[in-house]
């Protein structure tokens, strides 16, 4: 996929649902394309709508199709943006979008598109950005493509590990259990391990870089028992600007029905500004249990975290 997007056209309309028309540059501000209708404070900010999608139309329909005639702000030429995935990011020279919606969905008869042009492609291979950096676009300008390439700090915390008097199993089995989920989703990732002792200080110098380069997600495995050096949850704790307890409280319930020492995990899991936090025990087989629970909804926690509508 090509890296450079060219801007063929640029298209406002007054009012929603109605075709848009060309002009000869565009502003971008925080909320979105000044004087169109779909401006506001809401994640279809920026509508845009690929040449690679209408020719493929205008086959099919047998007629031409003009800038702007499926509602699109921006007409693009170079990438299938439909393949395209929320968080990736476009820019073009100080200006910057952030991908937010794949599609939508269609109203059919009851929009004015479908009534003029007979079928509309925007619900399916349109897509929609809201505005990081505000700025004027015009036809010619060329949009570079940003994909969003997820951060992930993994740490395990053990005295014996650190002093290679045994080997960390349980780091390595959550990156490659992450390496597969995010494969399996074709998300691109980037994974950094780092094997400390049981050390507070450690441990908070690590989430201090983490949330200043703004991590998406950090797994801790390790410490979260009740010995005297189980002080992970407690470190993390106060990082966290919101707790998500369902998780690590259904976990240990559904363990604990067999196992009533996995009641005893004082795991926890929650929100320190954009970066997700859970702290898992130190053994392969928790780690097991944990991800098998975690990853299913690693995706909609991120779009909630990033105020995406995933409805």
């Amino acid at each position: 996929m090509s890296d450079k997007v060219q801007i063929r056209s640029v298209n406002i309309s007054e009012k929603k649902g109605t075709i848009k028309h060309p002009v000869d540059s565009i502003r971008l501000t925080e909320t979105g394309v000044e004087c169109d209708a779909h401006s506001g404070a809401w994640n279809r900010q920026v509508s845009l709508l690929g040449m690679e999608s209408i020719r493929k139309f205008e086959q099919e329909a047998g007629r031409k199709v003009l800038p702007g005639e499926f509602a699109e702000n921006i007409t693009t030429e170079g990438i299938e943006l439909w393949k395209l995935r929320p968080l990736d990011r476009f820019t073009c020279g100080n200006v910057e979008l952030e991908v937010t919606q794949i599609g939508k969905e269609c109203h059919g008869t009851s929009c004015a598109i479908f009534k003029e042009v007979g079928n509309c492609v925007m619900p399916k291979e349109g897509i929609f950005c809201r505005v990081v950096t505000p700025g004027i676009i015009k036809p010619g300008d060329e949009l570079a493509y940003h994909p969003k390439v997820f951060s992930i700090r993994v740490i395990t915390l053990s005295d014996r590990a650190s002093r290679g008097e045994y080997e960390d199993k349980s780091g390595p089995r959550i990156i490659e259990l992450l390496e597969h989920y995010f494969s399996i989703l074709h998300l691109p990732s980037s994974i950094l391990h780092s094997l400390i002792p049981d050390d507070p200080e450690k441990l908070r110098t690590l989430l201090d870089q983490a949330r200043s380069e703004k991590t998406d997600l950090v797994i801790t495995t390790g410490g979260t028992g009740i010995g005297p050096k189980d002080f992970t949850p407690d470190v993390v704790k106060p990082y966290l600007d919101k707790d998500i307890p369902g998780i690590m409280e259904m976990i240990r319930m559904k363990y604990g029905a067999q196992k009533p020492q996995a009641l005893v995990s004082r795991s926890i899991a929650g929100v320190m500004q954009q970066t997700l936090v859970f702290t898992l025990p130190g053994s392969v087989k928790a780690v097991n249990e944990y991800m098998a629970e975690i990853t299913p909804t690693l995706l909609h926690l991120i779009s909630m975290l990033h105020g995406l509508d995933a409805h």
